[in-house]
């Protein structure tokens, strides 16, 4: 069964779609974070763009979910294929030890060497059964990784019976954290990793969970709720990244939601194609790069992106 198709319609169904407009745009600034410029197409063509994470060194990398792909961006901007197939991976963060984490939607969170580009499984089941199709993840300073496991490209029926976000320790443990969302899927800690916020995609309610340990939650309560195109929907977010202050730069149908750490509307960056995920990257971290739909784009910002995993 062609699960790639079904897949990106539910995406746009939940989400809603932008109309495309010039390939840059002139953003109005946020306060002391930006825009500073113009939004830039870096590179189009490609087929549903996803999980961008930089390296520190100038490169980026970032997935193409239907095309099996991962690409890595050098600092010139050369756009080259660093694996394929790649296990439709989503979600990437760079991770110690020269490598690469990344969610397989193919059912697993895998590491990539960087060098040698061999892949490792670092979590493939839970109680016996292949996950979902893991989505979205953050690495902490003890090693962990908290991921998500949603619906999206997952075989029917789904192989672990509910949509849920997880936590993988350094030895290998993996915990389920909640089950109660609907499809969740960005996911990322907070500079001071007190918080883990999660990103559902069905619900206009983001969600914040006090980190009390390494893989161990608080309750959670709601964050913020995204702006909507239409007053009375109830559409949710996909990817996001945070920087220092611990702002958060939500992706949604309506461009990149920023919200400050109060869950306060900061505003609002707009793109010519609806954003999937963004990072921050670039020689001092204030450049956001944007994965949308067929796009890469960039822009640069006042605001100065936080690196993960953080410094122990």
């Amino acid at each position: 069964m062609n699960l790639a198709r079904p897949f990106f319609a539910t995406m746009l169904a939940l989400l809603g779609t932008l109309s495309l407009s010039s390939l840059a745009l002139a953003a109005e600034t946020i306060p002391n974070i930006g825009p500073k410029g113009e939004v830039k197409k870096l590179h189009g063509d490609l087929q549903f763009t996803e999980g961008p994470t930089s390296d520190g060194k100038g490169n980026l990398y970032f997935s193409d979910i239907p095309a099996n792909k991962i690409y890595k961006l050098s600092a010139d901007n050369k756009l080259d294929l660093f694996l394929e197939p790649s296990g439709h991976t989503n979600g990437l963060m760079i991770a110690p030890g020269n490598k690469l984490y990344a969610s397989e939607m193919d059912g697993r969170l895998i590491s990539i060497d960087l060098a040698t580009k061999a892949v490792t499984a670092l979590a493939a089941t839970y109680e016996g059964n292949r996950f979902n199709a893991p989505n979205d993840l953050v690495i902490d300073q003890a090693g962990g990784v908290y991921f998500t496991d949603p619906r999206f490209r997952a075989p029917m029926p789904w192989p672990q019976g509910k949509e849920a976000f997880y936590y993988r320790d350094a030895k290998g443990t993996v915990t389920r954290l909640g089950d109660n969302l609907p499809a969740p899927n960005g996911v990322i800690l907070s500079p001071d990793e007190k918080t883990l916020y999660i990103i559902p995609s069905m619900q206009k309610q983001m969600m914040a969970y006090p980190v009390e340990a390494p893989g161990k939650l608080g309750e959670g309560k709601v964050f913020c709720e995204l702006l909507q195109k239409d007053p009375a929907g109830n559409g949710g977010g996909d990817g996001l990244t945070i920087d220092t202050a611990g702002n958060l730069y939500i992706t949604s149908a309506l461009g990149v939601q920023v919200f400050s750490a109060a869950g306060k509307h900061l505003g609002t960056i707009e793109f010519p194609e609806q954003p999937a995920n963004c990072t921050f990257g670039g020689p001092d971290n204030k450049t956001l790069y944007v994965t949308a739909r067929t796009g890469l784009y960039a822009v640069e910002m006042q605001a100065q992106g936080h690196v993960f995993p953080g410094p122990k």
